[in-house]
């Protein structure tokens, strides 16, 4: 390939990195604004996330299978097992549910930028875990990101009165979920592939989904819209399977740092979606507290990835 050939062939592929980024971003936030439209039509957290997770697994299965032919693979040991069960319903299952169920009572808005906080759990978990240290920078930026969600929490407080806090509780159990999710699975990943793991934890998610829904629910509770059933085809399809394969499509292409500052984009993104399709307030309060929990992130990201 020539020399110019080269760079017409980097530069595209550097586009559709960041096109699938955006892309992936944009997917990710429109999540929580089809929760709140779901809800609309009284359906229930756990079976609205029973029907997201019964639209996505065939994907992942698939994947799995795929996955499981590939004979440059090596074979899973019973440790990985355990690993990917244990971290599947912790990352996925718990993390999910307890996000669906916090959305009942917060803005889409406010439970995006909660989620977003994951990046510094990760670092508060290591510093607790395997005592890495908080440095100066580090906790400039959990003050700015935490300071950033008391200011949209207050404003969520002043419009929906009673409900903000316990909806903040959950939704912040579910970050905390998901970090403790990102914590556990670097190891597993390396050992058994990004590809095969996310398939294989999706697929225990999943499981997970539908038996608590077949524990707690009649077959009748399934008699809902139709246009429940259209948001969570589009929830599986959109903002689960979709962003998650152009995500690592993106991390190949223009690298982990680039995808991950592109992703930020997303809690500002479920703001505006939220003011469009909900119908939920656009203060200056919400964009400062957005702007500091944005701030102190990348602060936190950019630091991890400099070290590394």
């Amino acid at each position: 390939m020539s020399t110019a050939a080269h760079y017409i062939f980097s530069s595209r592929q550097k586009i559709a990195g960041i096109v699938f980024a955006l892309v992936a971003a944009i997917g990710f936030s429109a999540k929580a604004v089809m929760v709140k439209l779901a809800y609309v039509d009284a359906v229930d957290p756990i079976t609205l996330l029973a029907l997201r997770m019964a639209f996505s697994v065939p994907f992942f299965l698939v994947v799995a299978a795929r996955e499981n032919r590939n004979k440059h693979h090596d074979a899973i040991t019973t440790r990985d097992k355990w690993a990917v069960l244990g971290l599947g319903l912790v990352g996925y299952y718990l993390a999910s549910y307890l996000d669906f169920m916090g959305l009942q009572y917060i803005s889409a808005g406010l439970e995006r930028l909660i989620l977003f906080l994951y990046p510094t759990m990760v670092v508060l978990i290591s510093a607790l875990v395997f005592r890495h240290k908080v440095g100066r920078t580090v906790l400039l930026a959990l003050a700015l990101s935490y300071a950033g969600i008391a200011l949209v929490f207050l404003h969520d407080m002043h419009v929906t009165q009673h409900d903000a806090p316990l909806g903040s509780i959950l939704v912040f159990g579910s970050a905390l979920a998901y970090a403790v999710y990102l914590v556990g699975a670097g190891h597993t990943i390396a050992r058994i592939g990004a590809t095969r793991f996310t398939a294989y934890v999706m697929t225990v998610a999943s499981a997970a989904c539908l038996l608590q829904f077949a524990a707690t629910h009649e077959a009748a509770d399934l008699d809902l819209p139709l246009r429940v059933y259209g948001l969570s085809v589009a929830m599986a399809v959109f903002s689960t399977v979709l962003p998650a394969f152009l995500l690592a499509a993106a991390m190949r292409r223009i690298g982990s740092m680039h995808t991950s500052m592109i992703g930020s984009i997303g809690p500002v993104s479920t703001i505006y979606l939220a003011y469009v399709f909900l119908g939920e307030q656009l203060s200056l309060v919400q964009m400062i507290g957005s702007i500091l929990v944005l701030a102190g992130v990348l602060m936190i990201s950019l630091k991890k990835r400099a070290a590394n």
